[in-house]
């Protein structure tokens, strides 16, 4: 397929790259132009917008960090409405407001142009290693025409509704991840004071109830108080905000996501927002006297 991917993050760009390897013909474009030179060096073309990157795509992806910016590059001046034709599809995997993922979708039906919204989880090992969890809202028949470029991305592909279903999946998914994050923190942190052998414990409670990924995969960034990038803090709260917002919306109470939103609140103050969100560790191992 022809294929338009804009936004090179950290997601975006291993996402990119394995649509290449699966033999798609690419376009990319990034805001910092210096993030396309890896994509080019393996075969993509640039373009100097996201319009030029869609103009002569079947889809265009779209994985950039939050609302403002996916309404920049597809609806903006130079965005990608501009230069898709009828008929094409975008695939908007970023992780933004439902709301106004039904009102893009809506603007872009005006012109011929269908819509997913396809937001994702596992992180950035996921997105090396095309195993993601991809939460599609939007039409079944859309979804069929743009699955093999789908394939070479996540190992999950599930329809859940209508458009915009698959951001409100998405707020589901980061308002349990938030929960587990801080109790996996909280339970690192008890066995720290208690003094145990904590990689083991983590092995042993990895093979029970407790289990999880984020035990599996972050608990030792908690027991080593390192927080390599895997997905941001500020990213997360970003998050866990669409999140509230449509909790507060529906009328559902979401505590535990307050709890974790003030930690990262005050994790960013402090000059963490960078950190892998196993960084809440960080706060709750100082509220506890261990640094």
């Amino acid at each position: 397929m022809n294929i338009a991917f804009i936004g090179l993050g950290t997601m975006g760009a291993p996402m990119a790259t394995r649509l290449l390897q699966a033999g798609h013909r690419l376009t990319v474009h990034n805001r910092t132009r210096g993030r396309e030179e890896p994509l080019a060096a393996l075969g993509a073309a640039r373009a100097a917008s996201p319009a030029e990157a869609a103009a002569k795509a079947e889809l265009v992806f779209t994985m950039v960090s939050d609302t403002p910016d996916v309404r920049q590059v597809v609806l903006g001046e130079q965005g990608a409405i501009h230069g898709m034709a009828s008929g094409s599809v975008l695939i908007d995997m970023s992780t933004i407001s439902p709301a106004a993922t039904r009102e893009i979708a809506a603007q872009l039906v005006e012109r011929g142009i269908e819509m997913l919204d396809a937001p994702v989880s596992g992180g950035s090992e996921g997105a090396k290693q095309g195993t993601l969890s991809i939460m599609v809202g939007g039409q079944a028949e859309v979804l069929a025409r743009v699955r093999p470029a789908l394939e070479a991305l996540g190992k999950t592909i599930t329809l859940v509704g209508p458009i915009g279903s698959g951001q409100v999946t998405k707020a589901i998914n980061q308002v349990i991840i938030a929960g587990t994050y801080a109790a996996v923190a909280e339970g690192m942190t008890l066995g720290l004071a208690a003094g145990i052998d904590l990689e083991a414990a983590q092995q042993a409670l990895a093979s029970g109830a407790a289990g999880s990924w984020v035990l599996t995969q972050r608990a030792g960034n908690m027991i080593q108080n390192r927080y390599p990038l895997g997905f941001r803090v500020r990213l997360h709260l970003k998050d866990l905000g669409i999140a509230r917002e449509a909790a507060r919306e529906l009328g559902v109470p979401i505590p535990v996501a307050g709890y974790v939103e003030q930690l990262e609140v005050g994790l960013i103050k402090r000059g963490y927002g960078d950190e892998d969100v196993s960084a809440i560790a960080r706060a709750v191992r100082e509220a506890a006297g261990l640094t």
